[in-house]
């Protein structure tokens, strides 16, 4: 029976914790960032948890 392929964009953008918690970057800080306030831009930094929704598809998609 073949393996089952790890999603590769999934990969580069979901990283899993030491708890098994799937992490990812705050999505509108890449580009256009003169117009957005200070504030906007300091939200969106850091990782923050995958929705409980995708949850289980993202850990398939994982592989894990």
């Amino acid at each position: 029976m073949p393996k089952n392929k790890t999603h590769s964009g999934t990969k580069k953008r979901i990283k899993v914790s030491g708890s098994g918690k799937l992490l990812r970057e705050k999505a509108g800080k890449r580009h256009l960032l003169e117009k957005k306030s200070s504030e906007h831009t300091r939200r969106l930094a850091g990782q923050t948890e995958i929705a409980p929704q995708d949850d289980k598809r993202v850990r398939r998609m994982l592989g894990i």
